[in-house]
């Protein structure tokens, strides 16, 4: 399908129709500076988005990476977000996101500037199968980011995306540090003390996808249309496009979907196009820039939030029950469930005594909120 203009703002366009063709017929060579997209993913299940199967991912996505080399600056970026998948009937893993990183490394040509992790803080514990029924699984909770660039040096930049300083850090700016070698063999300067302006962020980047009251879903619902069901929040373009490009560059996304990408990269003043063979879901998308002013940046939440990873060894651990000689091959009895399904019975631990675990600290207010999520889930439900 050929690509057409379906929407039009004062810095970019939509595009209903192929990109493939899109970028072959209109887009001349290294004249991107970064193509920011979420392609469908190669999952074992299919999807309403119209995803590729996992064992044929690889060689569909070739052409694709061919035209992305061809159309990007010499110091330009291609992020891709890609989600993980199992293999069918068993609680293992595909390896298509990393064939693809190799195919685009070893065949195209790309260089990897860093791979990053998208933890998505709000995502149910799935699969169900695996985490729930069986119990022999975690919860998959990341996708995988690929930084790629035709050259080992692509323009960028961390100080656009610092993160706020910790308490403790704001203590020792205050109180100063004392420069010494560190007992894991690192040597701190007395640069340690400068005050920055923020952190430098870790490449786990915590952003929940949590929308639920947009202006998009709010059009969707009014003019009867089906939302996009992957949308990923728009602090995720927000990052690499702070990061990677500055006012004026021009950001792609060639599956556009719901076009957060292009909405994202018009606030920042962005040249921006997108692109999606669904025409359902470019109408929609058409939504994103039908709004006043006020509305702009109401799907930035996620950013004003911190999120800290709970740490899986503080309850006591309860092994009195063999593991499963077979893995959880055969589905075991199901079990009564205890109080509300989140906590179990709290047992006496040799480390420590009752009035130990009467004193430990409340947990922190958002991970109260993430114990909280399933029980939003279930009342959802029934």
């Amino acid at each position: 399908m050929k690509a057409a203009v379906y929407f039009e703002t004062k810095l970019g366009r939509i595009y209903n129709g192929d990109s493939l063709d899109l970028m072959r017929e209109r887009f001349a060579d290294a004249s991107v500076d970064l193509i920011m997209t979420s392609p469908p993913f190669g999952l074992v299940r299919k999807k309403s988005y119209g995803n590729v199967q996992s064992e044929e991912y690889v060689a569909w996505f070739k052409q694709f990476g061919h035209e992305f080399k061809r159309i990007l600056k010499d110091n330009g970026s291609l992020v891709i977000d890609i989600g993980g998948a199992w293999m069918p009937g068993q609680p293992t893993r595909s390896l298509y996101q990393y064939e693809l990183l190799i195919m685009l490394c070893k065949e195209i040509g790309f260089h990897l500037a860093q791979e990053f992790f998208w933890w998505n803080p709000a995502r149910l514990p799935t699969p169900a199968e695996w985490v729930t029924v069986r119990r022999v699984r975690c919860k998959d909770a990341i996708n995988c980011l690929w930084w790629l660039s035709p050259t080992p040096w692509p323009k960028a930049s961390n100080r656009r995306v610092l993160a706020a300083y910790s308490d403790s850090m704001h203590q020792l700016l205050r109180n100063g540090y004392n420069p010494k070698l560190r007992p894991s063999g690192h040597d701190i300067s007395d640069k340690f003390g400068i005050n920055n302006g923020g952190s430098i962020p870790p490449n786990l980047l915590a952003f929940p996808n949590t929308e639920s009251n947009s202006h998009y879903l709010k059009y969707c619902t009014e003019y009867q249309l089906t939302p996009h069901p992957a949308r990923f929040p728009s602090a995720l373009p927000e990052f690499f496009i702070r990061m990677l490009t500055n006012k004026g560059d021009f950001v792609f996304d060639p599956f556009g979907g719901s076009c957060v990408t292009g909405e994202t990269a018009e606030r920042m003043a962005r040249k921006w196009a997108c692109c999606d063979l669904d025409e359902g879901y470019v109408k929609g998308a058409k939504g994103r820039f039908l709004r006043s002013q006020a509305d702009i940046g109401s799907t930035r939440g996620a950013k004003a939030e911190t999120y800290s990873v709970p740490n899986p060894l503080t309850e006591p651990c309860d092994d009195s029950e063999e593991l499963s000689v077979d893995g959880g091959k055969v589905r075991a009895a199901k079990r009564k469930a205890i109080g509300n399904g989140l906590h179990t019975p709290r047992i006496a631990s040799p480390m420590r005594g009752d009035e130990d675990l009467r004193r430990r600290k409340a947990l922190p207010t958002e991970q109260m909120r993430l114990l909280e999520e399933p029980m939003k889930y279930k009342a959802k439900r029934k």
